[in-house]
């Protein structure tokens, strides 16, 4: 189980490795370009062999890359899913260049439709991404906190969305905010336990192959997306004591993507924080 944090690429992607080092990052999570934009970086072979080369010589574990906020596979709209696709094929072809675990994505909003209305387009797009971005790279899909008509909230959606793809490289990351928000008490053994369980029903715990560890601004069932800090919202450190410990995210990285004392994103304390949880339940890096 390796502790890790979203970092930034300013400047170059390589140098987020010295981002990651500085605040005791055992693995990382970046943006390959701007999330709030569809212009999409180029990732060379020499910038792509240097990262992996300065990942390597830093110990760091698997990098995952998020994909932009904008993407939509679900939307109804034809020229949005049509940049949503170019977009993931662009971070997917990143992701590899990268030597990276993949990209993980938001499945977004079926804009009131219903996942039936929008299922067959939505896996006919993650096929055509895999086909246009051969590799290794993984898509995973995110879980997300049920807010408005965004899919994902229930393991069942996701469930059908990786099974529909029948792919290997399609596979699930868990954001313990956003399963919180969606009504899973993570924060309870047994409650945890059962809800893993519908994971291992609907999912397949063999697809949670990342972690965005997050505490909670909202309480539980809130279906609210608001990140807090390790150890200062709802979940809390007890909580996350109970996640860190369960076997099923032993060998899972994890990524925070919570604000900072500061304000500017995942920084040494909140890395510290969940390596110090972490060694309280006797689970070893």
């Amino acid at each position: 189980m390796l502790i890790g944090a979203h970092v930034s690429t300013a400047g170059g992607v390589t140098n987020a490795i010295g981002r990651a080092v500085e605040i005791g990052a055992e693995c990382m999570q970046i943006f390959a370009s701007s999330p709030r934009m569809w212009a999409a970086k180029v990732i060379t072979e020499k910038d792509g062999k240097a990262f992996q080369d300065g990942v390597a010589a830093a110990g760091l574990g698997p990098t995952a890359l998020h994909a932009k906020y904008l993407v939509a596979l679900g939307a109804p709209d034809a020229e949005l899913v049509e940049k949503s696709v170019k977009a993931l094929v662009a971070d997917l072809r990143s992701a590899e260049a990268l030597g990276a675990l993949g990209v993980i994505f938001h499945p977004a909003s079926h804009r009131g439709l219903g996942l039936d209305a929008v299922f067959d387009q939505f896996v006919d797009a993650m096929g055509r991404i895999l086909n246009e971005a051969p590799g290794k790279a993984l898509l995973m899909l995110e879980t997300s906190a049920g807010s408005g008509d965004h899919i994902g909230s229930k393991f069942s959606e996701l469930g059908r969305l990786i099974k529909g793809a029948g792919n290997p490289r399609v596979a699930a990351c868990l954001d313990t905010q956003h399963v919180w928000a969606a009504g899973h008490n993570i924060v309870d053994k047994d409650d945890l336990a059962a809800s893993l369980d519908k994971w291992d029903a609907e999912i397949g715990l063999d697809k949670l192959r990342a972690v965005h560890a997050n505490d909670s601004k909202r309480p539980l069932g809130s279906a609210v997306d608001r990140h807090d800090n390790i150890g200062e919202g709802d979940i809390g450190e007890e909580g996350f004591k109970t996640i860190l410990a369960h076997p099923a995210f032993r060998d899972v990285p994890f990524y925070l993507e919570v604000p900072g004392v500061d304000g500017s994103g995942p920084d040494k304390h909140n890395v510290e924080a969940l390596k110090r949880l972490r060694d309280a339940v006797g689970v070893k890096p």
